[in-house]
């Protein structure tokens, strides 16, 4: 997170209406929801776990176990149950 001086970008009269609540204290401003993006699309990690999972369920209906699917995706048996008996 990159922190940016008030006086550089706000208003006067509006740092004067901050400043009735906080002086001095760092505050952050969180982004409208509109703008949220979902966990890992940036990084495209949430693809990442997408495919695998979607590469598990196939395996998963050619006959491979639960147990050799957590074997080597190295999770949890549990943890493979919810993903092949998701839809």
């Amino acid at each position: 997170m990159k922190y940016v001086n008030a006086t550089a970008i706000l208003p006067e009269a509006l740092i004067e209406e901050i400043q009735k609540y906080v002086q001095g204290e760092t505050i952050y401003i969180p982004k409208p929801e509109t703008t949220y993006q979902k966990w890992g699309t940036r990084s495209g990690t949430r693809k990442m776990i997408d495919d695998r999972n979607r590469a598990m369920k196939a395996s998963f209906k050619r006959g491979v176990s639960i147990d050799q699917l957590a074997i080597d995706h190295c999770l949890s048996v549990e943890t493979i149950k919810k993903i092949v008996y998701t839809k």
